[in-house]
């Protein structure tokens, strides 16, 4: 897979700087973090990144409300990472949904499937 500007909605630091070094040893570039839905939203637009890897449930909001709000304005692949998938799949039954806690092979799997370079790919 080509180099990825990835942005990471993550509203627990340390899970957000473990994510943000596990990509960038994978080769890909965080080109952004955030930690609300708002926040969320404000990082997409200015950074626009090729993939977003987006936690559900945030603090302040939701992850897919945040990626609700950032589709209107641009197409932007995603992941949601989540303790609760069966939550995502209520409100979004194609959305790619890795459960947390994952593997590496799993990151890069859903990656893989949101780009559309494996089958079933959804965005």
């Amino acid at each position: 897979m080509a180099q990825l500007r990835i942005l990471i909605v993550e509203d627990e630091p340390i899970i957000a700087d473990l994510l943000g070094d596990l990509l960038g040893a994978l080769g890909h570039q965080v080109c952004g973090t955030a930690a609300t839905e708002a926040e969320a939203v404000a990082v997409a637009l200015r950074c626009e990144p090729d993939l977003m890897v987006v936690d559900s449930s945030l603090g302040e909001g939701s992850g897919v409300a945040a990626v609700d709000e950032i589709l209107r304005h641009r197409r932007i692949r995603h992941i949601f990472a989540t303790a609760n998938p069966s939550g995502v799949r209520d409100q979004r039954p194609d959305a790619i949904v890795l459960q947390k806690p994952y593997f590496e092979a799993d990151l890069v799997a859903a990656m893989d499937r949101a780009m559309g370079l494996a089958s079933g790919a959804a965005a």
